[in-house]
């Protein structure tokens, strides 16, 4: 397929990419057009990746697909008013660029896969299990984020092409994501639960994160929301523990909730509540987890 893809130079994005490069032709769109050929140096030098000015585009007529990741990271600052419009239009504005360009094409891509995160769903307790299907929202700053971007996505639903809502959870990655975060002070075993620790954490390895998004490209009879979450969420608590073990390192620390909020102000919401996410599109679709339990993934993931 002939792809345009905003946030290629992400976590996700970039993984993406280089696992797929071979198969598909990527045009990638950023603000920055040298990252852009320092990130796919190879696969530009192959004519696999190439940099595309979303601006200098009049319609989409020319793409397959598009896979829309972009968006400022929602947890490297605090939630000032102005970072929070910052969150906010980051997501909405290219989206809704996409959107119009969609609407501008006389053969518009027939996918259009856009991000969104399960804090859609809001805040929910432990016990509350929570898929594709699950309507009782928590009102919060993360919800009214996917909320509006997802209304804005699905303007480019239509006949010829469909939607498919990116509901990510907790990727686990080698760099970056929340493991980058957490590599540190585990690594000195200075690491620990969050709080209480029974908030429930709803994560995916980047390999089945990219997987499944490929498995949801190709399956072209889901639409709407897809949770990319493992079918096994654990608790702060069980995560911590594991990839503590996993680095050979004691788990003995307790990051206290006060703590966290003078360090985060409200973003520390994000890390003191959660959700009990399930992947429910992904697995009666016929999509098969490599990881599905977090022993496993931080194990395989400690390794490289």
């Amino acid at each position: 397929m002939k792809i345009i893809i905003t946030g290629a130079t992400g976590l996700i994005g970039q993984a993406f990419i280089e696992r797929y490069a071979e198969q598909h032709q990527f045009h990638v769109v950023s603000r920055s057009y040298s990252k852009v050929i320092q990130t796919f140096s190879d696969w530009v030098k192959t004519g696999r990746v190439e940099y595309t000015d979303l601006a200098s585009l009049t319609d989409l007529n020319d793409f397959d697909a598009v896979i829309n990741l972009a968006g400022e990271p929602i947890v490297d600052k605090r939630w000032t008013a102005k970072q929070k419009q910052s969150i906010c239009t980051s997501r909405w504005d290219i989206t809704q660029r996409l959107v119009d360009l969609c609407h501008a094409s006389t053969r518009p891509p027939a996918h259009f896969l856009s991000g969104s995160a399960i804090g859609i769903y809001g805040r929910q307790t432990a016990d509350t299990i929570v898929d594709e299907r699950f309507t009782d929202f928590h009102e919060e700053f993360s919800r009214e984020i996917c909320q509006q971007w997802e209304d804005i996505a699905l303007q480019a639903s239509s006949e010829e092409t469909r939607v498919c809502l990116l509901r990510t959870g907790v990727v686990l990655a080698p760099r970056g994501g929340a493991l980058g975060k957490m590599r540190l002070p585990f690594s000195l075993g200075l690491g620990g639960p969050v709080a209480s620790g029974e908030q429930v954490m709803s994560w995916i390895h980047i390999d089945d994160m990219v997987a499944a998004l490929s498995h949801v490209l190709e399956t072209t009879d889901i639409t709407g929301p897809v949770n990319f979450t493992a079918p096994q969420p654990v608790s702060n608590s069980e995560l911590s523990k594991s990839y503590a073990k996993s680095l050979r390192r004691p788990c003995l620390f307790t990051v206290p909730k006060f703590s966290l909020r003078v360090l985060m102000g409200e973003s520390a919401d994000l890390l003191l509540y959660g959700q009990k996410v399930l992947p429910g599109v992904l697995t009666n679709s016929g999509y098969t987890f490599q990881y599905q339990e977090i022993d496993g993934a931080l194990t395989a993931l400690a390794k490289e």
